[in-house]
């Protein structure tokens, strides 16, 4: 696999000869040899013309585009290479049968409140007392095979999330004052660090989607909708405990985020651009990380498992193996 670009300087990025450059509006021309890239993080303005398009399209590499504020705002997904007509079939089949669609919808949020739980667990075990928010998720957790609807497992889930980021005010060592998960926008230094660490996931698992033969706007949890591509907000709520809010956990507690890396007169919604570039470096280490597989046999990179997750969800959609969502074991 190679490795992720992020382009923080404003400027222009095109194609030269059989490689990418990048020339920033100041500073330095620089050379991005194009087999190292898996995928572009733009947190700039940045500008490119179609012959650039063009070129990565023909490699797959996906582009994903954040704002001012660091608010995702949108990919650009290459023409699909791994097309699977039979596949694709399989996949609305799924959905559009309801009893095929809330077992997978089941398992992923069984695999996401398993994680949250086990992150809490953590904690717990070194000096955090957090034990009474997971006696909380434990009890919820156990209501999930129960489910009968979309609407209701979405209910426990929220419940979960709301003990789980309650117990964060313990788990983080600064003053957080943490109450509630916003979004649209967020209200605060967390709810922002979230919003950015969640939307980056989203995007990773959209690049791993993409070097597989699924559909990324047929999922099973959330609802497909138009300008969104549903199955990796799916996918990802396995990942954001795993690799997300641990991220977001380190960071907090060693400082190297704080009230200081936000833009305070905007009530903590910009994160500064050194902000930025730390905590995509650290998710970057973070993915790069290797755990022995149990299945494999062989070490693989926590990236690597978002892939992986895609297959599983693919022996699932054929019928050759039951999806079970990634759950940490250590």
């Amino acid at each position: 696999m190679g490795q992720s670009f992020y382009v923080y300087n404003n400027g222009d990025l095109r194609r030269k000869d059989n490689t990418l450059q990048f020339t920033p509006y100041e500073g330095e021309k620089r050379d991005i040899p194009i087999e190292r890239i898996d995928d572009i993080y733009v947190m700039s303005e940045m500008t490119f013309n179609t012959s650039f398009i063009s070129y990565i399209s023909q490699y797959g590499i996906p582009i994903h585009f954040f704002n001012y504020y660091n608010f995702y705002t949108g990919s650009f997904y290459p023409k699909e290479k791994l097309l699977a007509g039979q596949l694709l079939v399989k996949q609305v089949e799924h959905y559009s049968d309801y009893d095929k669609r809330i077992v997978i919808a089941r398992k992923f949020i069984e695999a996401a409140a398993d994680n949250i739980y086990r992150n809490l667990r953590y904690y717990n075990g070194r000096g955090k007392d957090v034990s009474a928010y997971m006696a909380e998720v434990d009890d919820l957790r156990r209501k999930i095979p129960d489910t009968d609807s979309i609407q209701e497992l979405m209910g426990i889930e929220g419940n979960i999330r709301k003990h789980y980021y309650a117990a964060w005010n313990v788990v983080v060592d600064q003053e957080i004052c943490f109450e509630k998960r916003v979004m649209h926008p967020p209200d605060n230094m967390i709810n922002s660090l979230i919003s950015f660490v969640n939307s980056m996931i989203y995007a990773k698992v959209l690049t791993e989607i993409y070097h597989t033969q699924l559909n990324p706007t047929v999922s099973y949890l959330h609802e497909p909708g138009v300008r969104r591509f549903s199955l990796c907000l799916d996918i990802s709520e396995v990942f954001k405990p795993l690799v997300g809010d641990r991220l977001i956990f380190s960071l907090l507690n060693r400082r190297q985020i704080t009230e200081d890396s936000f833009t305070k007169e905007l009530n903590f919604l910009h994160l500064k651009k050194e902000a930025s570039g730390l905590i995509a470096k650290e998710l970057e280490d973070r993915l790069k990380k290797t755990i022995m597989h149990k299945e494999l046999g062989r070490q693989v990179s926590y990236q690597y498992l978002m892939r992986l997750e895609a297959y599983k969800l693919t022996k699932h959609l054929i019928g050759e193996k039951e999806y079970e969502g990634f759950k940490i074991w250590w």
